[in-house]
């Protein structure tokens, strides 16, 4: 009898072993479902939401805290901590905000004082913090910047822990947009104080309101974000964690992905064509414009406006869109990228604002020779600041090589650099030209022209116009409400910029081009502030 009971006995033991593996690729299964895998060409170059000035750093502080207002599908402002619509006074220089019921990460509760503290240390002259300028729309912004009036006059108070009043100086239409970007963040003042000089600089010395959380940062080699348990709106959030692993080289991107490591990469030119019939490709479209910067404090060519103009015309960019690109970006003879703002016309504003410094070798020859008559030389050198990932390289050495052949006596030197030491030496103007990109932090042209107003925090090449700055200053203040008279005035200003100066030299717009896994849905692209949102992201069968 015990001998029959044997074979009973194992099948049963069988059939829960079996059960008990299901079971565990099943939990596998989900786990995997739940976590989003990627690459970044960059490390970060600072979680402090004040000093962060690139799109790396704005993209996952987009992930991992939250404003007022955040950015939701099509770019359309949705809440964040603040519920419902602001109130907006009749002048519509005074907003108040009603704020959620939120918690920061440790546990502590988002406040109005929370945003009073960061806004005011945006501002705060000793801060330095880059972006302090797109804060100049509130009441003594640019005064408390310019050390002229106490931080404390900043036109931002807490009426209670959860009411936000704002005064500006002028009435903002977009004002609601504007509070969606990075630099408007709240930040837990205890807890900045207690990190001191740390703080931002690692996952631990950084707190977080957001959807995610950054749980590690290996710097250099990956960071991984992880759900929120909370955050207000967790039950949004359907992925656990995000890991992202710094890779500069596309080839190593598509290992990735072709072995199931990673769920979304982008691709470069060479692997467009081979991807773009299969499941997973697709393009987006971006108002990110690349350019060159010319410095025209450092070397003597820079300072000469038809050596400028000369370089500018040179480049072949429909060559450089189409073919060394190939991901649907296009060439730019223009600074406001297409589809930005439309105009009180109705048209978008590069409909009515036209193109320049387009690509002719006839008149930058013509401009070469002015410039070599006027500095009594045939033969230049220029250093090229690049970034140092793999499509970077491509673009470096094609401006090279375009420059070189067709303007003869230039040599062109290229210096990569890592994405924060190539943000330094801009800021430092250490360097002759620098390929550049520039993306839009609100939807309207200002957020591209006013970059390179007389001594802006980024105009970082020592561009100076008396009458572009007044253009500027108009557009920004009293023709806010003249839509008309304000698009006009942007319009000057982007031809003296380009056709008069050629104070920089625009490439591309970018598109970009990627490979995702069939199952991963809700990642939101924008196409102002952080690149992407991964609050709605989830993976479906």
């Amino acid at each position: 009898m015990k001998q029959r009971k044997y074979p009973l006995f194992l099948a049963l033991l069988l059939s829960l072993s079996m059960l008990l593996a299901a079971c565990s690729e099943d939990k596998e299964n989900e786990k995997k479902n739940h976590i989003l895998n990627v690459t970044e060409t960059q490390d970060i170059p600072s979680m402090d939401s004040v000093l962060a000035t690139d799109a790396v750093s704005f993209n996952v502080l987009n992930n991992t805290m939250e404003g007022l207002y955040r950015l939701g599908e099509s770019d359309k402002v949705v809440e964040g901590i603040a519920k419902g619509e602001p109130r907006v006074s009749e002048d519509g220089k005074t907003w108040t905000f009603a704020l959620r019921d939120a918690k920061w990460s440790n546990g502590d509760p988002v406040t109005a004082h929370d945003f009073v503290f960061a806004w005011r240390k945006a501002l705060n002259p000793k801060t330095a913090a880059e972006y302090a300028y797109i804060m100049y729309d509130l009441q003594h912004a640019k005064a408390v910047n310019e050390g002229r009036k106490s931080p404390e006059e900043l036109g931002v108070k807490a009426l209670d822990d959860k009411t936000l009043e704002v005064k500006l100086e002028h009435a903002v239409p977009y004002f609601k947009q504007l509070v969606t970007f990075g630099t408007f963040l709240p930040q837990n003042e205890k807890f900045v104080t207690e990190q001191g000089e740390k703080f931002g600089l690692e996952a631990d010395t950084t707190l977080y309101n957001g959807p995610f959380t950054l749980a590690q940062w290996k710097h250099e080699d990956k960071f991984n974000m992880e759900k929120n348990p909370q955050y207000w709106d967790a039950d949004t959030v359907k992925l656990e964690q995000i890991h992202t692993k710094i890779v500069k080289d596309t080839q190593t991107d598509v290992n990735l992905f072709e072995r199931g490591v990673v769920d979304q990469i982008k691709l470069s030119s060479e692997f467009v064509d081979k991807y773009k019939g299969e499941k997973g490709f697709f393009t987006m479209k971006e108002s990110s414009i690349f350019f060159l910067r010319f410095n025209q404090t450092k070397n003597d060519l820079l300072k000469n406006a038809d050596a400028r103009k000369a370089i500018a015309m040179a480049i072949n960019k429909k060559g450089m869109a189409d073919v060394l690109l190939n991901n649907g970006s296009v060439a730019a003879n223009y600074f406001v990228p297409k589809e930005l703002g439309i105009g009180p016309n109705g048209k978008d504003f590069r409909e009515t604002s036209g193109e320049f410094l387009t690509t002719n070798i006839k008149e930058a020859k013509k401009h070469w020779k002015a410039a070599k008559k006027a500095l009594g030389r045939d033969t230049f050198t220029l250093e090229l600041l690049n970034y140092d990932d793999d499509s970077a390289k491509k673009s470096g050495e094609f401006i090279k090589w375009e420059l070189e052949k067709k303007l003869p006596g230039l040599m062109v030197n290229i210096k990569q650099q890592p994405f924060k030491q190539k943000l330094d030496l801009e800021k430092k103007m250490d360097y002759d030209m620098s390929l550049s990109g520039w993306g839009a932090d609100y939807l309207d042209p200002m957020t591209y022209l006013d970059v390179f107003v007389t001594d802006g925090a980024h105009n970082q090449q020592g561009f100076s116009n008396a009458k572009y700055d007044q253009l500027i200053q108009e557009a920004k203040t009293t023709l806010l409400l003249q839509p008309e008279k304000r698009w006009r005035a942007m319009m000057k200003a982007e031809k003296i910029l380009l056709e008069d100066e050629a104070a920089i030299a625009p490439l591309y717009q970018r598109s970009r081009a990627f490979l995702k896994n069939s199952k991963l849905e809700g990642v939101l692209f924008h196409k102002v502030g952080a690149d992407q949102s991964y609050k709605w992201a989830e993976f479906k069968e």
